[in-house]
């Protein structure tokens, strides 16, 4: 199986229920919107240790922004959930795909639908639209919340106490995030200051 990740504790769930039943994992890392590039870095190399740590291939792939910057313009001000995002899981999906078709693998997956504040459906459809441009490849849209999945997820990233990003990770989810904690009096996002496990509310 070839596992999209976006980031270590979205994938941490799933990377060990795949493991406990016995699914041969490999994980590739192909996220060009992550930004800006200190936070890129901050996701990937705790992706890279946690994947080492379980002795799991770790594929690290382009972080080709300005190819990204590129496929969402026009779309700067779309909400949360619309077509930027669309556009974005369409690139990432369809790289994952090639990757798989290229390298023997029938199946791909991604832990980013594990998240609640990820449309499912939107994710899946980017998915199988990447999935259906090769023979042979196929995307499995498992949902990765049931059975207790999104709250698994949290004890594991609380145990390896992992990096907590506080926004998506795009220049303008980081914008409209910044946007609304200074409107509720806090303070803008920190980079690389909290984790699960020792800093519980951002």
């Amino acid at each position: 199986m070839l596992l999209h990740s976006c980031c270590a504790p979205c994938s941490g769930e799933v990377i060990e229920a795949m493991a406990a039943s016995g699914i041969d994992i490999t994980i590739y890392f192909y996220n060009p919107n992550i930004h800006p590039r200190e936070e890129y870095d901050l996701r990937k190399d705790e992706n890279i240790k946690y994947a080492e740590k379980l002795g799991l291939p770790f594929i690290d792939a382009d972080y080709d922004s300005s190819n990204w910057f590129e496929r969402v313009k026009g779309m700067e001000w779309e909400p949360e959930k619309g077509k930027r995002c669309t556009t974005c899981f369409d690139m990432r999906f369809e790289r994952t795909a090639l990757y798989a078709f290229e390298n023997g693998f029938p199946m791909f997956t991604s832990c980013l639908g594990i998240s609640r504040w990820k449309d499912f459906k939107q994710i899946n459809g980017a998915g199988h639209r990447a999935a259906d441009r090769y023979d042979g490849v196929a995307y499995w849209d498992f949902n990765w919340r049931k059975n207790g999945g999104s709250g698994r997820m949290l004890d594991i990233s609380k145990r390896e106490n992992f990096y907590q990003q506080e926004y998506c990770g795009c220049i303008y989810s980081l914008r409209d995030r910044n946007k609304w904690l200074l409107s509720q009096g806090r303070e803008k996002v920190e980079l690389g200051v909290h984790y699960y496990g020792t800093d519980t509310e951002i």
